[in-house]
């Protein structure tokens, strides 16, 4: 399958594409920050040597490089998967956030997702099938203090992929919003998780993998995922 993954130079998105590798897949990858994203080319060409990468750095907060993302992607084939997980955490409060936070949390956390999917859904639905992963967050089920912009930009992706869930039924792709806790990615940086208290970036993905090889008659439309103890 062609497998095409945002933010994967760490974190979630590199878990998602180390499971697909193990499956000799083609996996795209792509990220802002050039550098980790060839540091995490060139970890999985030498873990998983019968897969195929490709790499590419984009800036999806920015709706011509979404599209430019798109616009590649469909050089090597339509994607199989997409996995739309480009995002960041901004804490705050709508009541005395930084001035242009929830334009930022907006572009990166929703418009890249709106942006490329509307891109590539012209040549996957011709394809008629496929599958679409959003990675919100529990921050998009229920909001909390500190979440601020962060947590209406995750509601915004909710609602988007509820309303491409319902769009997409007809031309056989499937769309599933992941909305996890406390996962040990760089948002979490410092932590002390010996005591495995919160979630591996493992663990999304592999729910992710698992999905799509269930029968056509199935899709999985949302996945939410604690830490066992509950959220922090």
């Amino acid at each position: 399958m062609n497998i095409l993954i945002t933010g994967a130079s760490q974190g979630i998105g590199f878990a998602i594409a180390e499971i697909f590798s193990k499956k000799g897949n083609r996996v795209l990858i792509t990220s802002r920050n050039e550098v980790r994203l060839y540091h995490a080319l060139e970890s999985l060409q030498t873990k998983y040597p019968d897969a195929d990468f490709r790499a590419k750095a984009f800036d999806l907060s920015i709706k011509e490089q979404a599209q430019a993302l798109a616009g590649w992607a469909l050089e090597q084939g339509v994607p199989d998967v997409l996995i739309n997980n480009a995002g960041f955490f901004e804490p705050g409060n709508v009541s005395d956030e930084a001035d242009g936070v929830l334009e930022s949390q907006l572009a990166t956390n929703l418009y890249s997702a709106y942006h490329l999917t509307r891109a590539l859904l012209p040549a996957m639905k011709e394809k008629r099938n496929g599958f679409i992963f959003n990675i919100c967050s529990v921050a998009g089920l229920q909001a909390y203090p500190g979440g601020g912009a962060y947590s209406i930009s995750k509601f915004a992706l909710n609602g988007f992929s509820q309303n491409l869930r319902e769009e997409l039924k007809p031309h056989g792709i499937k769309v599933a919003a992941l909305f996890p806790g406390a996962v040990m990615t760089a948002s979490w940086k410092g932590f002390d998780n010996s005591e495995k208290r919160i979630m591996e970036a493992a663990d999304i993905a592999m729910l992710i993998e698992t999905s799509t090889r269930l029968s056509d008659a199935a899709c999985v439309e949302s996945i939410i995922l604690r830490p066992q103890l509950g959220d922090l």
